[in-house]
């Protein structure tokens, strides 16, 4: 009993050291609103001068969480399975040179990177060797390599058609080349589109929106320097362009993302803040005819630096607002053309400047609510602290935001459940169940204040527990 209690206090120390809220307007120093502060690993701690992009892979088998971060020589990999003490394992250094510029995405538990690097092509690896990693960090080597073209400034991938596309090459008229990555290992390129101009990033998606013509058709909508266009590639020897259209102040169309009901198309012009000197702005399409888009209306952040990437999930778009930080903007009532800022965590303190410091990208797609901030920092995570009670499995699968605040779900991928201790934050027992071996449970909590706990599953595993 003594070895648990030890091992419970240790986890309670890390926790209460690594997961700050946001209180005052400010986390560890960091300027903040509605979002609290996990964990953090700096550039230094992995061994690079620069941070970029970001994606997240989630493993089937465990349900574990990693972050990816692109960095300017490498690929660096992170367990974030326990949020408030992310273990860096890792990276995957660059194929040749080090670059400002690095992107990288998922498919089928491989990784995809691409840079701006001279002869750099395309590493693929293998993200399930993530499982067994015994003395962190490593230096690991690429599984696959495809070299039909040199260097990329973005990666998009459909993961329901199995297709990557580069753009930003020097081929295709810096258009999307179309990669069949369906055997990870093994890609195979089956042409690409350069009708248009350069294709700074793109989203591709297997069509479901409402434009009937189109449901069911492999669709890209690129983010092309001065214009949104829509292109048909569900034919990769036949691309068919859909449409093109522009707006005015336009400085460099960056890159831009979908509402989930792909009614909406919100867009980032990256040089706009520079060029005209109004607040951070976001535009948004409305892509209900994709032969037709039409401007819809634009937003106005609350400062003037400059927005890079940014993502839907339901109805919060996220943003890399560079020196700004991470914005999340409230999009529930985009259709009466109304926008507003539901919270922030900046990283970057000296200013809210129209400059390229901070953040870069953010990664919010994990299922635990956790989100992925990459830039000058290096890695920083973060959560919104309105998600509430969170719900506990026994194998690792993190945390997971659970809509009933009186109540958490225990789920077992191994053993069946046999009982739960639950100790405060002086290791003192609180709650104890005892079950029949079921695989899940639910149990109320609602006596429990808010603070930080240790959970005990069938005596043995422990996991944190965290009342909002």
């Amino acid at each position: 009993m003594k070895r648990t209690l030890f091992l419970i206090t240790a986890l309670i120390s890390t926790s209460l050291m690594a997961q700050i809220p946001c209180s005052g307007g400010s986390a560890a120093g960091f300027p903040c609103s509605n979002f609290k502060l996990m964990g953090q690993i700096p550039l230094s701690s992995m061994n690079a001068n620069g941070g970029n992009d970001s994606w997240g892979w989630t493993d089937p088998q465990s349900g574990k969480e990693y972050a990816l971060v692109g960095l300017s020589n490498g690929t660096a990999f992170i367990d974030i399975s326990d949020p408030v003490d992310p273990r860096y394992l890792g990276k995957l250094p660059t194929h040749t040179d080090p670059s400002t510029w690095r992107d990288v995405k998922v498919y089928n538990d491989h990784a995809f990177v691409v840079s701006e690097a001279s002869g750099h092509g395309m590493q693929v690896f293998d993200l399930t060797r993530l499982r067994s990693v015994a003395n962190p960090p490593q230096t690991f080597t690429e599984d696959a390599h495809f070299d039909g073209f040199g260097s990329a400034h973005n990666i998009v991938i459909n993961e329901d058609s199995g297709y990557a596309y580069p753009v930003g090459t020097n081929q295709y008229n810096g258009g999307p080349i179309f990669i069949n990555i369906q055997d990870p290992l093994n890609p195979v390129e089956e042409g690409g589109y350069g009708l248009d101009d350069y294709s700074h990033d793109a989203q591709v998606v297997t069509y479901d929106g409402p434009d009937s013509d189109h449901v069911g058709k492999e669709i890209l909508v690129g983010s092309n320097e001065n214009a949104v266009v829509v292109v048909d590639i569900t034919d990769k020897g036949n691309p068919i362009p859909i449409s093109s259209t522009g707006y005015t102040n336009v400085g460099y169309t960056h890159q831009g993302w979908f509402t989930e009901d792909m009614k909406y198309f919100i867009v980032g012009d990256e040089l706009d803040e520079f060029a005209v000197g109004f607040n951070t702005r976001t535009i948004v399409f409305d892509l209900t005819d994709l032969d037709n888009p039409q401007f819809d209306f634009e937003y106005y952040g609350t400062t003037p630096a400059v927005d890079h990437n940014g993502y839907v999930v339901g109805d919060t778009y996220y943003m890399a607002n560079y020196a700004a930080g991470m914005r999340a903007l409230d999009i529930s009532d985009i259709a009466n053309d109304n926008i507003t800022e539901y919270g922030y965590f900046d990283t970057f303190t000296p200013n809210n400047n129209a400059s390229f410091d901070g953040s870069w990208n953010v990664y919010p797609f994990f299922a635990s609510g956790n989100i992925v901030i990459s830039g000058d920092f290096g890695f920083t995570l973060v959560r919104d602290e309105n998600l509430g009670t969170e719900s506990i499995d026994d194998s690792g699968f993190g945390l997971f935001p659970n809509p009933a605040s009186d109540r958490i779900t225990l789920s077992s991928k191994g053993d069946p459940l046999t009982s739960v201790v639950i100790y405060n934050v002086l290791g003192q027992s609180v709650a104890m169940y005892e079950f029949n071996g079921s695989n899940s449970e639910t149990i109320n909590i609602s006596s429990l204040k808010s603070g930080v706990y240790i959970v005990q599953i069938n005596n043995v595993s422990t996991k944190r527990l965290i009342v909002n």
